[in-house]
């Protein structure tokens, strides 16, 4: 499914960019940009996917809103697009190796961190927690869907993932976390979105971005952040519990909690009503 990972797609009403920018040496991270024709909303949206997110689940919610506004879409290393020219290890999917990879993305680009209203999902969420804790990203809005407090695999998976196995067991791995996932989603919608993310990765990569998260959890203390944050859920996405969800909202100081019908639901252009009305409240 390497079509995932190729073709700037194009939308209606907006002009369509993909370029690959060098974020540190020896990778290089697929950026897609849309700029409408006419727009109608000021200011650049800067849209950071989940864990091996591909854009065609988030299609119904960017060809909306790119009629409207700059969307600035950034797939992190851990994909299939990302294009590394050396050996891999653990240490090169940290989230701090993310936040550096956005930092120099906006910094080829001439975006400052600072006027920018953020969109993120999942992992890209959790690095963007992380960034705005240690003062290395900055904005002027940052809409969070299900970030991770943590990433608590079950024994099994943890067991599977240290293990040994040679590179030709790892398509049996993914059937396998598959069957995992379909027995713990219940959205349909976000079922088929999860299917067709992991059938078209890089199965080395995911696998050693999972070792490193892991062992990750979000800061204790995230008193030093002052993006305006509205972290976005559902009650119905089990992937994401609504406990930690509630954690992290008390723990980001003014942060707004906005819940949605479904994780689906985030991903369709419907949800711009939830997203302007958060953006114009701050």
């Amino acid at each position: 499914m390497s079509e995932q990972w190729t073709g700037a797609p194009v939308i209606d009403g907006a002009r369509t960019q993909e370029t690959w920018v060098e974020a540190s040496e020896g990778f290089s991270l697929r950026v897609l940009e849309w700029v409408p024709d006419y727009p109608t909303e000021e200011g650049t949206v800067v849209f950071v996917p989940g864990w091996g997110s591909v854009f065609e689940g988030w299609r119904p919610l960017i060809e909306e809103w790119a009629r409207h506004r700059r969307i600035v879409y950034i797939e992190t290393r851990e994909k299939g697009s990302s294009k590394i020219e050396r050996r891999v290890s653990k240490s090169d999917f940290t989230i701090e190796c993310l936040s550096s990879d956005i930092i120099a993305v906006l910094a080829s680009m001439g975006i400052e961190s600072g006027e920018v209203d953020w969109f993120s999902s999942s992992l890209g969420s959790t690095v963007l927690i992380d960034s705005f804790q240690m003062g290395r990203l900055s904005g002027r809005s940052s809409i969070l869907l299900a970030p991770n407090l943590d990433f608590k695999f079950p024994i099994w998976a943890r067991l599977l993932m240290w293990a040994p196995l040679p590179k030709w067991t790892y398509s049996r791995m993914m059937r396998v976390a598959m069957w995992a996932v379909d027995k713990k989603v219940k959205e349909e919608g976000q079922k088929v979105r999860y299917r067709r993310a992991m059938l078209s990765q890089n199965l080395e990569r995911m696998l050693l971005s999972a070792r490193f998260l892991m062992g990750y959890s979000i800061p204790e203390d995230l008193s030093s952040i002052r993006v305006p944050c509205a972290v976005m859920t559902a009650s119905s996405d089990k992937l994401h519990r609504m406990e930690k969800i509630l954690d992290i909202v008390q723990r980001i100081p003014g942060a707004e909690m906005i819940e949605v019908p479904s994780n689906q639901y985030a991903h369709e252009a419907d949800v711009l009503t939830e997203i302007r009305e958060f953006q114009s409240s701050v």
